[in-house]
């Protein structure tokens, strides 16, 4: 795309604190960021994943733990995490990818649902309470997360807010430098034809591994930093229903697009924000907006606009 539309984005991105309540802005960026490493597994290997959640959540225990109980800061807490979450995706992967289709999806459901098990029953994780003061420190001893700027006369979290920024802007960066690359276009010759991939001789299994290896540490990233923000790690974050609101943001904004998760997830999470007030009739909502925008928006949001543009997006 244009590098004037880059620039554009980013300068949105600085000011919006100062537009919108930062803290929803946060959310925003944390899902926005994990709806991306889920778009590289299924918008560019094709391969879809019904438990993404474990690494999202699992990396949020993990980072809470070794900031509340270990003494780390914040920026050690939330490599510790993404390592983590890599690591896991390694071993889920390597069980996932012999099998394809329903089967690869039924496979990550199921070990997801251990890692919800284990984050209920292990005694560090605080059971149904979760994790919950986690500390947000000084970054690299210096910068404080939780000092508050009155700007306006508006107190803003102004440098959680950079800090959260910056993370989204570097795995943002990782996920368009994979797909961008000789690497990515083998997932993508992996999604279209995976038996032609195999005839010139590439590794598919590898190649998947890598995939699913990446995409679980982005979205482990993504999960490590809103433990930061909200200085919490819950069950909510490990369990299916997360695993279903990643697959929902993605495939409302556009699988195998670039900005696709991005618009998928100010949708979801503008309305799960605006509709708090009707309870549990949210998911009715939400649930009938998507079936609508399914029948109208086939490709989604970004892929439609793409398409009219008739450039990618």
């Amino acid at each position: 795309m244009n590098r004037y539309v880059w620039i554009l984005l980013f300068v949105l991105g600085l000011v919006a604190p100062f537009v919108v309540y930062p803290v929803f802005m946060m959310k925003l960026l944390c899902f926005a960021l994990f709806a991306l490493a889920f778009n590289l597994l299924l918008g560019y290997t094709g391969l879809l994943s019904f438990g993404h959640a474990a690494f999202f959540g699992g990396a949020s225990y993990i980072t809470g733990h070794l900031i509340r109980n270990s003494g780390l800061t914040p920026e050690l807490g939330i490599l510790g995490g993404t390592l983590f979450a890599a690591l896991l995706g390694y071993l889920v992967g390597s069980l996932a990818i012999r099998r394809q289709g329903i089967y690869f999806a039924m496979v990550t459901l199921a070990l997801a649902q251990i890692v919800y098990f284990i984050a209920l029953k292990a005694p560090f994780t605080g059971g149904e309470d979760g994790l919950q003061g986690i500390p947000r420190g000084f970054l690299f001893g210096l910068i404080d997360l939780n000092r508050v700027h009155v700007v306006g006369g508006k107190p803003l979290a102004l440098n959680l807010y950079y800090f959260v920024f910056a993370v989204f802007c570097l795995g943002f960066w990782i996920i368009y430098r994979t797909i961008h690359s000789p690497f990515g276009q083998v997932l993508k010759g992996l999604r279209e034809n995976e038996p032609r991939a195999v005839s010139l001789g590439y590794k598919v299994d590898r190649f998947k591994l890598m995939a699913f290896v990446i995409s679980s540490a982005i979205a482990g990233l993504a999960g490590a930093t809103k433990a930061l923000v909200f200085q919490l790690a819950s069950l909510t974050d490990v369990s299916w229903h997360t695993s279903g609101e990643v697959v929902l943001m993605t495939l409302l904004g556009g699988v195998g697009t670039v900005l696709g998760p991005l618009a998928g997830a100010f949708t979801v999470v503008t309305l799960q924000s605006e509709l708090t007030s009707v309870g549990a009739w949210i998911t009715v909502i939400i649930g009938g907006i998507f079936v609508i925008c399914v029948l109208l928006f086939r490709r989604g949001f970004v892929g439609e606009l793409g398409r009219l543009l008739k450039r990618s997006l």
